[in-house]
């Protein structure tokens, strides 16, 4: 056989086993993420047995139950793209593994008994838009690795015993429409930085224990609809005169 058949034969079997190759990797999730997601498993308690599904082999094949994926055409594996684990009655602590999720957009724990604090590792998820943990008993300071998310759009925080000030480079989240920090014990100063929000629609803070005075900033921001500040223990009151349709509680 001639040797140009050869080497076609050859770039033949060599297209068709990176095909196949790609095939059988569509079919699975990302072993790195799979790792992260039992990180994440060992430092959740399930009493409710919701979980359960998570003992079986690979979670976006076996549809773990609130692991929601999609495949990568560029490396063919299947990422985790949202975790939707809210209301399920889950305690324990969020694992810094959730930080090892490159194509995350939805980390969903809403309405659970998580305690500890907001690991930092969760600012690497730099595909995030949605931060959802309302309704929990996460405890200790905001980190500052979260201000790395701009492409949240809602962080909803609310509801927890989050403590320690709000932290000013949070200023570069810009595509955040909604912070949702209220019923918590943050303290300290509003940051006036904060004011260069440019899609800040809702900004919720009331019944904390924020002291200090209220920022004059926030009375012109663009697209701010409801500023809501009450219970807090500040001094002063925002001027409101360039923000008509402010709504100011």
């Amino acid at each position: 056989m001639p040797r140009w058949r050869f080497c076609l034969t050859g770039i033949i079997l060599g297209v068709l086993s990176c095909h196949f190759l790609q095939l059988a990797s569509a079919q699975m999730t990302d072993p790195f993420e799979v790792d992260a997601l039992q990180a994440v498993r060992r430092a959740l308690k399930d009493t409710g047995k919701n979980l359960n599904s998570w003992k079986k082999t690979d979670p976006c094949v076996s549809n773990w139950t609130g692991v929601i994926c999609l495949m990568d055409p560029n490396d063919g594996f299947l990422h985790v793209q949202e975790l939707r684990l809210l209301n399920m009655n889950l305690s324990g602590k969020l694992a810094p593994a959730l930080g090892l999720f490159s194509q995350m957009t939805i980390l969903n724990f809403m309405w659970n008994n998580l305690t500890g604090s907001i690991p930092k590792e969760i600012g690497n998820l730099i595909t995030l838009k949605l931060l959802l943990l309302s309704g929990n008993q996460i405890s200790g300071p905001l980190p500052d690795e979260l201000g790395s998310l701009s492409n949240v759009t809602i962080l909803n925080l609310d509801n927890n015993n989050i403590s320690g000030p709000l932290p000013k480079n949070f200023a570069n989240m810009t595509s955040a429409r909604h912070f949702h920090l209220n019923n918590n014990s943050i303290s300290g100063q509003i940051p006036p930085e904060l004011s260069a929000l440019p899609q800040l629609l809702h900004f919720l803070l009331d019944n904390n224990n924020l002291s200090g005075y209220l920022p004059q900033e926030f009375s012109r921001m663009p697209n701010l609809r409801i500023l809501q500040f009450d219970n807090n223990n500040f001094e002063g009151v925002l001027g409101t005169a360039d923000c008509k349709e402010l709504f100011l509680i």
